[in-house]
């Protein structure tokens, strides 16, 4: 393997635990990974896994659409907590299981889910769409666990395609307080010793902005411009050029597509 990423010093806007397969992919070509945690997820309620089986019993969904690895272990933890586990996996076994990637049909597997549904190659929103396209509109009633941050074009997109679709929002999500590998991370940059960023979703990226804002107040943009930075996907690139970030967009949606652009790109 050509060593690309020898001596770089790559960020991710993810928690070291969730950014596993980053660091190992970075740390094996010689480079240096710095995992950010970025966001915080806040349960909507404390019952999320009996919000979940109340809607199944009113909507009686025919897909069920998980977006984010996230979202499945948040519900099936709860319902293992609210000792409801079985009955909300029946639950979701007894729809059509639509799985927006592989990192959250590995989770879903996890929970004993067969998945059922995965885009091909666009790991997004969009994919998602694209699934549904394919679809019969006789079972139309289509299910979304998911971030209250979430927006809304999925279910625009399908209500368009003509599918009934409700939204059960699991959780919300906060900045993260930051610390020590924030401020090792503001340092570097400062320095110019940052090469590159890859920025996993809208939250993260305005969670990202909310953390550097409390630690300097001073304009981060330029710095930001000066290194490589990627988006894993569409909707946080247009977060980006909100903010007047230049960058490229991974041209699949996952961490390896991202490391690929970095590649090509760093």
């Amino acid at each position: 393997m050509e060593m690309t990423l020898s001596k770089k010093n790559l960020a991710i806007t993810r928690s070291a635990a969730d950014a596993a397969e980053f660091v190992n992919a970075v740390e094996s070509e010689g480079g240096c990974a710095m995992p950010l945690p970025t966001i915080q997820l806040v349960a909507s309620s404390s019952k999320i896994s009996h919000d979940y089986m109340d809607i199944c019993r009113s909507y009686k969904p025919d897909y069920t659409v998980f977006m984010s690895s996230k979202a499945v272990k948040l519900l099936f933890d709860d319902a293992k907590e609210n000792h409801i586990f079985d009955k909300v996996r029946l639950a979701v076994a007894n729809t059509t299981v639509v799985s927006v990637g592989p990192k959250t049909s590995i989770m879903l597997e996890n929970y004993e889910i067969k998945v059922n549904l995965v885009p091909k190659s666009i790991f997004s929103s969009v994919g998602i769409g694209e699934v549904f396209s394919y679809m019969s509109r006789d079972k139309n009633k289509v299910l979304i666990p998911r971030s209250g941050a979430s927006p809304p074009f999925l279910k625009d997109l399908l209500v368009k395609e003509g599918f009934d679709v409700r939204e059960l929002y699991l959780y919300d999500v906060k900045p993260h307080q930051g610390g020590d590998i924030w401020e090792k991370f503001y340092a570097m940059l400062c320095n110019g010793e940052i090469h590159g960023v890859v920025f996993t979703s809208v939250s993260s990226v305005r969670a990202f902005f909310d953390i550097i804002s409390r630690m300097n107040s001073a304009d981060i943009v330029p710095l930001l411009n000066g290194t490589t930075i990627i988006s894993i996907g569409p909707f946080t690139s247009e977060e980006l050029n909100k903010l007047g970030i230049n960058h490229y967009v991974s041209a699949v949606h996952t961490v390896g597509g991202s490391l690929n652009e970095i590649r090509l790109r760093i």
